[in-house]
């Protein structure tokens, strides 16, 4: 168990918090930083729906005082409506003709930062935190920093806040992502990370590599194995046998 302290004085945050590695990391990012820090997930019919099975896990594995509640957004109907994509629905993940895979889901990340700016301004909060990152990513184009800036833009006109969006990833590669864990918690978090974090766009729980579960072979799995073997081998970082 880790125990974040928390000298911090700056307020409150919320922090969009799927189980996976990049928002965890995120959490505990936000951690270091606020005085209070809320969560947020959602459920939108995701492949990979064990994720969320994951959060309440991780949040007690982190064991903070500045950590607050939890809220739960089910988005499926909406995002369902929409369309299907690999993402949320049984078909294989393959390039578009766009130029995207198909496991984008159109405007997803948008209605995910309008829901959390939503709940931010009825909890008083004016931070939100989120784990996009246009560095080590899959092309989404709702991942850019053009797009979150412009987003942050939009929902302080819409709702006459001065919500701050922050994106402590944005510039990081997965190696980059992994060095953070290891220097926000040590290799208490590196652990939490990878046991107990979930990305995998399958929904794989059954294979364990020493990155953490997944099917090793989607992208997902691909970006975070690759980024550990860059980090382990830059940092000398060696597995503990379990």
């Amino acid at each position: 168990m880790t125990q974040f302290s928390n000298p911090a004085t700056e307020g409150g945050a919320l922090v969009l918090f799927s189980g996976g590695q990049d928002s965890t990391t995120c959490l505990a990012w936000a951690l270091k930083r606020f005085a209070t820090v809320e969560t947020i997930g959602f459920s939108y019919g995701q492949r990979h729906a064990v994720e969320m099975d994951c959060r309440a896990p991780i949040r007690t594995a982190l064991a903070s005082t500045a950590l607050g509640p939890d809220h739960i957004v089910d988005l499926t109907t909406a995002i369902s409506g929409l369309g299907q994509t690999a993402m949320t629905a049984d078909i294989a993940i393959e390039m578009g003709e766009s130029g995207l895979p198909n496991t984008f889901v159109p405007g997803r990340n948008l209605l995910f930062l309008t829901c959390a700016a939503a709940i931010a301004y009825r909890r008083g909060l004016k931070r939100i935190v989120t784990g996009v990152c246009e560095t080590d990513y899959s092309g989404y184009p709702d991942c850019r920093d053009d797009t979150i800036k412009a987003m942050q833009l939009a929902l302080n006109l819409g709702m006459e806040r001065r919500f701050v969006l922050e994106t402590p990833l944005m510039w990081l590669d997965k190696a980059a992502t992994w060095a953070m864990a290891a220097d926000l918690g040590g290799t208490a978090l590196v652990d939490i990370i990878r046991e107990r974090t979930h990305s995998c766009y399958l929904g794989d729980r059954t294979h364990r590599h020493p990155w953490g579960y997944g099917c090793g072979t989607c992208p997902a799995c691909q970006l975070r194995a690759q980024g550990w073997s860059r980090w382990t081998a830059a940092s000398g970082f060696t597995e503990i046998i379990r």
